[in-house]
């Protein structure tokens, strides 16, 4: 039998280091969502998710699973309110400051939290709804009730994190059924369809290679958030790595200052520390029992 005490622990689980990684991938691609402010944000949509999904289509055929999944009713809620999450936020990155859409984008954790506990009889304990208060409240901070931000750009903002809520939900659904390149391509091809048919209506034509490479990026680092997205949830528990997300509004702060010359005032940043606060303090309280202890407080609830 294996001595545990001399067996070497991860300081960042496989769930955790695939969320960061999503996270960072998405906010690289919306630098270049911002920077396509003249291109429709369902164009965009339409030329992410066609890259993303011949990608899928490959790597599907090397692990040779079946691409049609087995689940089609899940699989298609799944990728419909993952489009409509997409495209409402593309909405508010190009008509707000960036950092300002990411902070409304970055409600989606709680409502996946709460999604959760309904949908999939998730338990959140007491101290962790307390962790999430604390990012929460750094959201407020640095939201700070904008009254710039025009009100249908922050309804906007605010449905599309509740359908990426949904969708997270959905793919914790699909966690026994079916392959994560599946879970991802059935995204992309609902992306692809509603794409196609409002760019047939609106099409905008890229006006330099420069834009035509921006669309070719969004795509590409779809792919990589996507995967490490879908393998943080379903190896991991919802309501733990999901509020990893918070991250990304750091990547937004420092992209918004140096490349698009954003000023941010000391609100601000105490609105980010409390949100880094949130988020580590989250990890470290996931991480410091055993994983025995956890399976089975798990299995008594």
């Amino acid at each position: 039998m294996p001595d545990r005490a001399n067996t070497p622990t991860r300081l960042i689980s496989p769930g955790v280091a695939n969320m960061l990684l999503a996270t960072f991938a998405f906010a690289v691609m919306n630098v270049f969502v911002k920077q396509l402010d003249r291109i429709p944000a369902m164009e965009i949509v339409f030329f992410r998710c066609l890259v993303s999904a011949g990608i899928c289509f490959v790597g599907i055929a090397r692990v040779g699973a079946d691409w049609k999944g087995n689940n089609n009713a899940l699989l298609l809620a799944r990728g419909t309110f993952g489009t409509l999450a997409l495209f409402m936020f593309f909405v508010t990155v190009q008509n707000i400051p960036l950092a300002t859409a990411v902070t409304i984008a970055y409600l989606a954790p709680i409502f996946t939290a709460l999604i959760g506990v309904f949908l999939l009889g998730e338990h959140v304990r007491k101290l962790q709804w307390m962790f999430y208060a604390i990012a929460f409240a750094g959201v407020l901070v640095i939201k700070g009730f904008d009254a710039a931000v025009p009100t249908p750009f922050l309804i906007t903002g605010i449905v599309s994190a509740v359908c990426a809520a949904v969708a997270y939900n959905l793919v914790r659904r699909l966690k026994e059924q079916e392959h994560p390149l599946v879970v991802v391509l059935h995204f992309q091809l609902v992306g692809v369809v509603a794409g196609f048919v409002f760019t047939l209506l609106y099409w905008v034509a890229p006006a330099n290679a420069w834009e035509w490479f921006s669309l070719l990026m969004c795509g590409l680092l779809t792919q990589v958030g996507q995967t490490c997205l879908t393998n943080a949830l379903q190896s991991e528990r919802l309501a733990r790595v999901s509020i990893l997300n918070y991250t990304g509004l750091i990547y937004a702060l420092a992209f918004g200052v140096f490349i698009f010359g954003e000023v941010y005032t000391m609100q601000t940043m105490v609105g980010i520390g409390f949100v880094v606060v949130g988020v580590l303090l989250s990890v470290v309280y996931g991480k410091r029992k055993p994983l025995e202890v956890i399976e089975e407080s798990e299995l008594a609830e």
